[in-house]
């Protein structure tokens, strides 16, 4: 019976798994079958049962998850990221759909996975926009566009401050309005 716990476990960590990709359920789910082949030997070692499921997950999340993580970032990114959430702040990510203030919470694509995020100013972003991530709060993003706006300063890990990356003019800008000419005799 405590083997059938342990399996439906795992599964059901696999499944969180799936959906978050995240490569912490997936070790956890990995501890949970060791432990479920602990009590398939030995139904009522419990204490052992769950010594293996907690040494097999932390060591998943400790040596392995990294090269997991680094493998899927170069899979759907095309390059390794910069790390996990407060270390976001910095990249360049694509909205998925109109990106608003609080009230209106959006969505961006970022490692591969679909991210909330809201806009730091306030205005609504629209979907296909290249945006640049300036802070993380929980699992929302805060985010700017690139083009036509300037950027906050970007807060790091560390508390420091970071200038954002220079911003190119909007392509298809109007030109900037000439100085008007005084007529003779005006007085400024």
């Amino acid at each position: 019976m405590i083997v059938l716990v342990w399996l439906i476990l795992g599964v059901v960590l696999l499944a969180v798994e799936m959906r978050h990709l995240a490569f912490y359920a997936l070790f956890g789910a990995a501890g949970a079958f060791a432990a479920a082949i602990v009590a398939a030997i030995a139904p009522t070692a419990y204490p052992a049962q769950v010594i293996v499921a907690v040494v097999v997950a932390a060591v998943g999340i400790i040596a392995a998850r990294p090269m997991v993580s680094e493998a899927m970032h170069r899979r759907f990114e095309g390059r390794l990221g910069r790390g996990m959430h407060g270390t976001f702040v910095g990249e360049e990510v694509m909205t998925l759909d109109v990106i608003g203030d609080a009230h209106q919470v959006g969505h961006v694509q970022l490692v591969g996975e679909r991210w909330l995020a809201v806009s730091g100013s306030g205005l609504p972003i629209p979907a296909d926009t290249r945006v640049l991530v300036t802070a993380v709060q929980g699992t929302t993003l805060t985010v700017w566009p690139v083009d036509g706006i300037t950027h906050p300063p970007l807060a790091t890990f560390d508390g420091s401050v970071e200038s954002p990356p220079p911003s190119e003019p909007p392509v298809n800008s109007p030109p900037a309005e000439p100085p008007p000419t005084r007529a003779e005799g005006d007085h400024p």
